[in-house]
Order: C-alpha cells, then structure tokens, then sequence
C-alpha cells in the first residue's frame, strides 16, 4: 500500500485472510492450484514488507530496515511478479494447444524476471517517500528499460485473457485497469501504487478458484487470439 505503514500492514491482514479461503478452495484440486491460490499470500507478504519500509524511512528506530525492505519490496514487485502470474495460469490450465501459448509468456515472464533481479543486484536504488507515497529510485539502463516495460505488461496482463478457465478474464481485467489507472495519475510511483489494488485482484484469485471448484474443472469459453 502507498499512503502509509498502517495502510500497507492492514492491506497486509486482509490479504492473508484472503489467502486463507483461496487455498480452502484449492485443496479438493490437485496441486496445480495452489501456485494461484498462493497470489493473495505473496501480495500480503509484498505489503507488509512495503509496511517496514514505511517505518525505516519515518522512524530512525528502523532505519536499519531500509536498505532489505527496499531490496525485498522489489524483488517481489518487478522479479517475482512477471513469471509467478503466468506460470501458475500454466499449472491451471488443460493439457491442449492453449497451454502452448501460456508457456510462451512464461517464457517472456522468466527473460523479464531475469533481466530485472541483474538490474537489481547490480545497479543502485533507493526508496523516499514524496507526499503521501514511496517513490523508488532505480537506475536501470533507459534503452533496455523501454522494452523491458512493455515485456513486463505481456507477461502479467495478456496470461489471463488467453486462458480457457471461467472467469480469469476477471483477474486479467483487475490488473489491466488497476495498471491504467496508475500510470494515468500516479505514474510517478507506479511501482508502489500499482500494490494499491492488490487486494482486488486477490479478490479475482478467490472467485476463479470458488467457480473451479464447484465445476469440478476447467470451463470451456471463447479466447483472445
């Protein structure tokens, strides 16, 4: 969350309570699903860690926190991220063609996750709040970063909409919008402001997950191609 350390360690409770009755719903399927149930829980550990990070750059009691909260905030944020959403839509989806095109964005996810965690160990960041956000300072290459981002949307925005499981377009739409609507006004803490509508999308997680379980299964419905 990016408006202040309760906020991030509240977002934090709620989100791991919604992991709770994601995974509920995954234990009857087989272990597949809880690469996607466990969304929810790694947003929540994402904000919590977002919540040290507010109190190490407010508080000079946990300073020391600074530098690993910062560090762990964006492993999640830019490398965890990019190849954890389409890898685990992969684990729910059949065994036919579609899987073949889910596999090729896992691809893109793993060059993008790759290429961020060298960006991230070899150049410097920082994170300061401005306002009432975090904004966090990266000094990545500006030629690659450009396709890089683009890279980034492919592979954890298009997953979604090409899957054939009922109600993914749901997931697909949270993040798609959620990113729109923070580049349009928040566009200078992306980063931190795109976390904001974490708990919408682990919503989405919760409702797939509660439709599979009652349809025993995949549904069949028309994709994006």
């Amino acid at each position: 969350m990016c408006f202040s350390a309760s906020a991030s360690f509240g977002a934090g409770v709620v989100l791991s309570s919604i992991y709770v009755a994601s995974i509920k719903k995954a234990k009857p399927q087989s272990q597949s699903h809880i690469y996607f149930a466990s969304i929810p829980l790694v947003f929540a550990v994402q904000q919590i860690t977002e919540g040290l990070l507010w109190l190490s750059l407010t508080n000079t009691d946990y300073a020391f926190l600074q530098q690993v909260t910062t560090y762990v905030f964006l492993f999640f944020a830019q490398v965890v991220w990019p190849i954890w959403v389409p890898y685990s839509i992969l684990k729910l989806e059949p065994k036919d063609k579609q899987r073949k095109v889910e596999k090729i964005l896992v691809g893109i996810g793993a060059i993008v996750s790759s290429y961020l965690a060298y960006c991230l160990l070899t150049f410097p960041v920082e994170a300061k709040i401005i306002g009432y956000h975090i904004a966090y300072g990266q000094n990545y290459p500006d030629s690659i970063s450009r396709y890089c981002g683009l890279l980034y949307i492919i592979a954890t925005v298009f997953p979604p909409f090409f899957s054939r499981i009922n109600r993914m377009w749901m997931l697909g739409t949270a993040i798609f919008i959620s990113y729109i609507i923070t580049t349009m006004f928040y566009n200078d803490y992306i980063v931190s402001v795109w976390c904001f509508f974490a708990s919408i999308i682990s919503i989405a997680v919760y409702a797939i997950l509660y439709e599979l379980k009652n349809s025993h299964g995949v549904i069949k419905k028309p994709v994006m191609m």
